[in-house]
């Protein structure tokens, strides 16, 4: 028996599954959220979270409540530093400097464990009127229909079950996803056959054998046998916890491994700590053949996942709920074509493969190659040049540049298709995100986007073309918010006088073709 009806239900309350329903239900669109765990659970991972990340949280109202929720201090950078064979070896340099980006978002990275992270985001979410929560369920398959989908769920301490209705639901019960593999959607790995250990552990010893490094988030031992992959430290707090992924021998388990001397020669000395938790994972990547079956789709690492290299993964996931929050609800809302909701499949399944493919698998074949061509013991000279020369943090961050170039949903572009690899720019282009500008009101750009709908902005909110956009809006019924607080400033930095801003904030189109009738027709993904 069904227990109660929805728009959309979501299957896991993790970080992604509560920023989408968060984004759904501001929208008041009813949403239920399964999630198996009461509360989150206390291991340290998706730390880093990036300007845009923080872009979400300002959206979903609740960017001061994650920035209380901070536990390092304010001053300690969210880069790290690649040293090599130890981390207090003589030969490091800082690596993703992420914060040399920030000109060109609306605010500041932040940095915290996402149980950390989670916690506000339920506390967020449990204050939506739309949003009915249910902890402590666990999905056990799914059936759908033409117009509905549902869902069973159980609580595995009392054995009671449940069935949800809703018009749509969304997977994000991460990589081993019940909902994906009910759904009938099939995925792609790509193994790089390493076993990994995850430990967690205090120690104000190792704070201050650091201290002779700048004060980082991260460090990276690069060793030559390790053929490119990493041995990774990275704080919890300041001071005192800290957590550590490295290869491991396969058949490798708590027991019959010595941790201890694994931390030791990866440091390069013995220090005093307390080892709190291990857990093992596999390095590989995976990649769902689509992100929708149906009224099924999935989101997060339900869809994809990948080594926890270069911090991307909650921020991909975040991503993912932001591009499909609106176009989910406006499909439920009934001003969107099928091809709006299509378009997420279209825009972020390529963004994913992109960061796995030049982001971290490249990482790790860059590092393999550069082990094995320079060593100190060989040529030392040659081997610090060429080390010295790979302070290539700060160009991979200019380059993680996220983008929806070449969609179906935004002007035609020749030879052009979604990506990861960018680059960060004022001026304004199709399918990328949109940088802030003070306007003439004294506000920034971002404090006039509309949440529901299309923003237009334009200097001159009396003209002609505005009219007809203003016009085509309410013939097709679709949600358009007009701006006319260009200034001279803003026009120069964006090389714009015109243009319209999804609800995600990527550049929807930008002044040229006059034609207002299909250029929305076009961005809400209704026939042109």
């Amino acid at each position: 028996m069904v227990e109660n009806s929805y728009e959309v239900i979501i299957v896991g309350g993790g970080p992604v599954g509560m920023g989408l329903a968060i984004d759904l239900g501001q929208r008041g669109i009813t949403v239920a959220v399964i999630e198996q765990y009461h509360t989150p659970q206390p291991v340290p991972k998706g730390q880093n979270l990036t300007q845009r990340t923080v872009e979400h949280f300002q959206v979903w109202h609740c960017e001061d409540e994650l920035r209380a929720a901070r536990i390092t201090p304010r001053h300690l950078a969210n880069g790290g530093y690649n040293c090599y064979r130890t981390l207090l070896g003589e030969y490091y340099y800082e690596w993703l400097p992420r914060e040399q980006v920030r000109p060109f978002y609306n605010t500041d990275v932040e940095r915290l464990p996402q149980y950390e992270t989670e916690a506000v985001l339920r506390k967020r979410a449990a204050s939506l009127e739309a949003v009915t929560l249910f902890y402590g369920y666990s999905a056990d398959g799914l059936t759908q229909h033409d117009d509905h989908v549902c869902v069973s769920a159980s609580d595995k301490q009392t054995d009671r079950q449940i069935t949800l209705q809703g018009r749509w639901l969304v997977g994000c019960d991460g990589s081993h996803s019940v909902i994906r593999e009910a759904a009938g959607i099939t995925q792609t790995q790509s193994d790089h056959d390493r076993k990994m250990v995850l430990l967690v552990f205090d120690s104000e010893a190792l704070h201050q054998l650091l201290s002779k490094l700048p004060e980082r988030s991260f460090y990276n031992a690069l060793t030559p046998e390790l053929e490119g992959y990493w041995q990774f430290l990275g704080r919890v707090d300041f001071g005192s916890r800290w957590f550590f992924h490295a290869p491991v021998p396969e058949g490798t388990t708590k027991d019959n491994y010595d941790f201890h001397r694994l931390l030791y020669q990866a440091v390069g000395t013995d220090f005093d700590l307390s080892l709190s938790y291990v857990g093992f994972w596999n390095l590989r990547f995976a990649h769902a053949d689509c992100y929708r079956n149906g009224r099924v789709l999935i989101a997060g690492d339900a869809a994809h996942s990948h080594p926890p290299y270069g911090g991307y993964g909650i921020n991909i996931g975040f991503e993912d709920a932001r591009n499909l929050g609106w176009k989910l609800a406006g499909h439920i809302e009934g001003w969107a074509g099928e091809g709006l909701l299509a378009s997420y499949d279209e825009e972020r399944r390529p963004v994913f493969a992109s960061t796995a493919s030049d982001f971290i698998e490249n990482f790790i074949r860059e590092d393999k190659d550069f082990l094995a061509s320079y060593y100190p013991e060989k040529d030392e000279a040659a081997f610090r040049h060429a080390w010295n020369g790979r302070n290539q943090g700060a160009s991979e961050v200019f380059a993680y540049e996220p983008h929806y170039e070449g969609s179906s949903v935004l002007a035609p572009m020749d030879n052009a298709a979604p990506s990861a690899r960018g680059n960060h720019m004022m001026k304004l282009r199709i399918g990328h995100h949109m940088p802030p500008q003070l306007l003439t009101d004294g506000q920034m750009s971002y404090q006039h986007l509309a949440q529901d709908g299309f923003t237009l902005f334009t200097d001159n909110s009396q003209s002609q073309i505005v009219h007809a956009f203003k016009q085509a809006a309410q013939a097709k019924d679709i949600p358009l918010t007009i701006i006319g607080l260009l200034g001279e400033d803003a026009i120069s930095a964006y090389e714009a006088d015109f243009f319209i801003v999804r609800p995600d904030q990527f550049v929807a189109w930008i002044g040229a073709d006059k034609d207002a009738d299909a250029i929305l027709s076009r961005l809400a993904g209704k026939p042109v």
